[in-house]
C-alpha cells in the first residue's frame, strides 16, 4: 500500500516595526483511514487576525511554491476555482486553519502560510 504524506512548515515575515511570527508545528500526515485533515498556522504578532490576510502555499520539490488561496476580512479566496471543494480555511483569535479534503498521492508536499501586511 503507497502511503501519502503531507507536511506543513515554519514561515516568518519581518516589517519595519515588528516581527510577525507564524508558527507551524511540523507534522507529518499519513493516509489511513482518514480522508480529510487538517493543519494550523499560529501568529503572533498581528494584532488583529481576523482582519489580516494570510496565504497558505503548497510547494511541490522541483516545482515553484503554489498558493491555494487566502483568507482575509471577506473570508477565503481560492487562486482556482476548483481548490474550493479540496481546499478550506477558516480563522480564530491567533490561529488559521487549513484543512485538506479527499486526501490522495497528488496531495503530497509541503504547505506554508505566509502573512502580507499592506
Amino acid at each position: 500500500a503507497s502511503s501519502e504524506h503531507l507536511f506543513c512548515s515554519l514561515s516568518f515575515f519581518l516589517d519595519g516595526q515588528a516581527q510577525v511570527l507564524l508558527k507551524q508545528r511540523e507534522v507529518s500526515i499519513t493516509r489511513g483511514h482518514r480522508t480529510s485533515t487538517s493543519m494550523d498556522c499560529m501568529a503572533e504578532g498581528i494584532p488583529a487576525l481576523q482582519y489580516a490576510e494570510i496565504h497558505w502555499y503548497r510547494h511541490v520539490p522541483t516545482k515553484a511554491p503554489e498558493r491555494i488561496l487566502y483568507i482575509g476580512a471577506r473570508g477565503v479566496s481560492y487562486d482556482h476555482s476548483s481548490y474550493s471543494t479540496k481546499y478550506s480555511s477558516k480563522k480564530g483569535t491567533n490561529v488559521c486553519t487549513l484543512t485538506i479534503n479527499d486526501i490522495n498521492s497528488s496531495d503530497e508536499g509541503t504547505y506554508y502560510c505566509a502573512y502580507w501586511h499592506f
